[in-house]
């Protein structure tokens, strides 16, 4: 009698249990391969070779890439993967170009590519304002550390301008940041940005401004994640706030808010909003919102 060939019930469920563990997929192919290398062997220049030969074959495209980028960051390889990322991802589906620009933005702030981080936030905007990212819906499903989740149109939309606001930040461009985190307020206000918007205003010297945006997280009327840690760094905010006015004072009379800073505010978003101006009537209603906050400065 001819021995089986097929594998028993026992080590079927093994075989299956092993790659729920290990969260790698079945099978022979190079991105399989690739993804063993990453996380059973811990591998990363076996699993970036691998990721190569399957983004060569065709195999797994979409995944193969973006899993190689993020291989290549935790090498510090970070150059390389944006390189990879721009050359290969003609090769990917039109769903794979959101996540591939997520990775693309990570990779930008590990090589401080300020320039090239804002274009790309500015872009990932103009897709949400043309309806593409969210189909014309509220929400859609969002992936994060292998979980499924739902994200409403301004929450993203709030969220991009947050990471948008931090790139101007980073330039100490602290008008255009305070311009970007105020909008950003007015879509889905939360305590961690209220806090950045507060920084932008004090660098610019503006401190009792600065103490406003900050009273509304510690009255209640902006929460965070954490309100504890929130509310712990505002506090901590508040008192470099009473020492830098202290300072200031003494050395010269309160800085009021010129009508030319003013102007540029409401300049900075006005460039904000002229490239998606085409598309007007394609946009989601939350860009009819954002629109009216030119009015409510210049009041």
């Amino acid at each position: 009698m001819q021995g089986s060939s097929k594998m028993s019930p026992k080590k079927a469920d093994m075989k299956d249990l092993f790659h729920v563990i290990h969260k790698v997929p079945s099978g022979d192919s190079p991105y399989v391969r690739a993804k063993h290398a990453q996380l059973v062997d811990k591998d990363p220049e076996a699993a970036v070779v691998l990721f190569w030969k399957a983004i060569n074959a065709g195999d797994r495209v979409d995944s193969a890439l973006k899993d190689m980028a993020v291989v290549m960051k935790q090498q510090d390889r970070a150059e390389e993967a944006i390189e990879a990322i721009k050359s290969f991802r003609d090769r990917c589906s039109k769903q794979a170009q959101e996540s591939l620009d997520n990775v693309l933005i990570d990779l930008y702030k590990k090589c401080g590519m300020l320039e090239e981080q804002i274009e790309l936030l500015k872009r990932k905007l103009w897709l949400i304002y043309q309806g593409e990212v969210f189909n014309g819906k509220t929400t859609k499903t969002a992936r994060s550390h292998g979980k499924k989740f739902q994200v409403s149109v301004k929450q993203e939309t709030s969220r991009i301008l947050g990471n948008l606001g931090w790139a101007y930040m980073q330039q100490t461009n602290y008008i255009a940041a305070e311009a970007v985190y105020r909008k950003a307020q007015m879509i889905d206000p939360d305590a961690n940005k209220a806090c950045n918007l507060s920084l932008c205003l004090m660098n610019q010297g503006r401190y009792d401004d600065a103490r406003s945006v900050l009273e509304d997280v510690l009255e209640g009327r902006i929460s965070g994640p954490d309100d504890s840690k929130s509310k712990n760094r505002v506090l901590e905010l508040v008192s470099e706030i009473h020492s830098l006015q202290t300072v200031s004072d003494m050395q010269s009379p309160p800085a009021q808010v010129s009508s030319d800073l003013e102007e540029a505010i409401v300049h900075g978003l006005d460039l904000l909003m002229n490239e998606w101006t085409p598309f007007r009537s394609k946009r989601l209603p939350i860009f009819e919102e954002i629109s009216s906050f030119r009015d409510q400065i210049t009041c």
